[in-house]
């Protein structure tokens, strides 16, 4: 199983940015999709994640409102796109998949709730 991130880089505080997640090894439509993140100095951090027929979840005291999380399950990819950016938004942001474990399974929010981790990708918000 690969995860493999993209679209990080540098930007200015208020613009966007939108990254992708791509998969492959694994039966896509059957996985929960999610975006974490990690600062310099601080823990991982949920930020997102999305079922496979669109029920999403979010980090409400911190992205709500500004990110959003979509998927195509025939590209096997899964997009965050993040709007009005702040600095504090600056991290290293990892994808990762939780198989769905049963129709009834809540949208998982913790990093030990996921199976298959991607390598991450940084974003950097400049003031």
């Amino acid at each position: 199983v690969q995860l493999q991130a993209s679209g990080g880089g540098l930007v200015q505080a208020g613009g966007s940015l939108r990254l992708s997640c791509a998969a492959s090894g694994l039966a896509f439509s059957s996985y929960f999709m999610g975006w974490f993140r990690q600062a310099p100095g601080k823990e991982r951090e949920f930020v997102t994640a999305i079922g496979s027929s669109g029920v999403s979840k979010y980090n409400e005291n911190s992205v709500k409102g500004r990110f959003a999380i979509s998927r195509d399950n025939a590209k096997n990819t899964a997009y965050l796109q993040m709007n009005s950016l702040k600095p504090e938004d600056t991290a290293v942001y990892y994808c990762a998949a939780s198989r769905i474990r049963s129709i009834i399974m809540a949208v998982p929010t913790t990093p030990t709730d996921y199976d298959y981790w991607g390598k991450g990708t940084l974003v950097t918000v400049s003031s």
